[in-house]
């Protein structure tokens, strides 16, 4: 089984840049988007449809902001928009399909946490989504222990994953307090599968679009699969997918052996 996430940032402009053909080639069973920037009565879902995906979409109230999808040729259990956070869900962060595969079943949650960078008010926003964020999954783990949370985490975890830490050690999405969550989040038992598979530095998901960061590998690890314990036995690989462009992210590519 592969599985992908993808901060598409707009994903008319994605497709414009041939996401369909790509989303053909790869062949993923399920795809996970972040910033698709529409509303869901403007997708063309006959176009997924012919490709072998339902979709599912949980779009932002404010129009071409934010928003998540997922799309997937494993019918879900039951899908599942928002975590019950009232700003959250008005932004389409949080997306949760539960599915069973060969008698194991498990829950998907798509998210796109919220960055902090815009200003203090966001990143004081960003720390309580992240606190709101803990008390919902703490609730999923109560009906479900095979969990994988991917998407757009908007946080670098260690040196490793951000081209120049010491330059930003004050930035947005490197912040200690942030940091710190995502090693919290580690000890509750949430395996960064990425890491799991690769230590090597010079790995990135992100790049800004400004000073040809992107040819140059001056990114940012900011999209993760991160898989609870008892569901890990599963993980066979986990590749990022650099050379892949519609967005100023790549996706990331989980593979399960279900």
């Amino acid at each position: 089984m592969k599985i992908i996430t993808y901060n598409v940032n707009g994903i008319r402009a994605a497709l414009k840049k041939d996401f369909a053909e790509w989303l053909k080639e790869i062949d993923a069973d399920i795809v996970c988007l972040q910033e698709i920037k529409i509303d869901e009565q403007l997708v063309d879902k006959a176009l997924f449809e012919s490709l072998g995906y339902e979709s599912y979409w949980f779009s932002a109230q404010k129009k071409g902001y934010s928003g998540t999808a997922i799309l997937t040729k494993i019918k879900p259990v039951s899908v599942q928009k928002g975590s019950s956070m009232q700003q959250s869900d008005d932004e389409g962060r949080v997306l949760k399909a539960n599915f069973e595969v060969n008698g194991v079943s498990f829950s998907l949650i798509n998210v796109y946490i919220p960055s902090g960078s815009s200003g203090t008010h966001r990143q004081e926003y960003k720390y309580k989504w992240l606190a709101e964020f803990d008390e919902y999954l703490e609730n999923v783990r109560q009906e479900q222990q095979n969990i994988i949370v991917c998407g757009d985490y908007n946080i670098c975890h260690k040196e490793i994953d951000i081209h120049n830490p010491k330059a930003n050690k004050k930035s947005s999405g490197f912040l200690p307090e942030e940091r710190k969550w995502l090693d919290d989040y580690e000890e509750k038992g949430m395996i960064d599968a990425f890491r799991n598979f690769n230590k090597e530095p010079h790995n990135y998901s992100w790049w800004t679009y400004r000073n040809n960061c992107r040819a140059k590998n001056l990114g940012w690890r900011i999209d993760y699969h991160f898989v609870s314990q008892p569901f890990s036995e599963y993980m066979t690989n986990c590749q990022i997918l650099s050379e892949v462009v519609h967005s100023d992210h790549c996706p990331v590519l989980l593979s399960l052996a279900l």
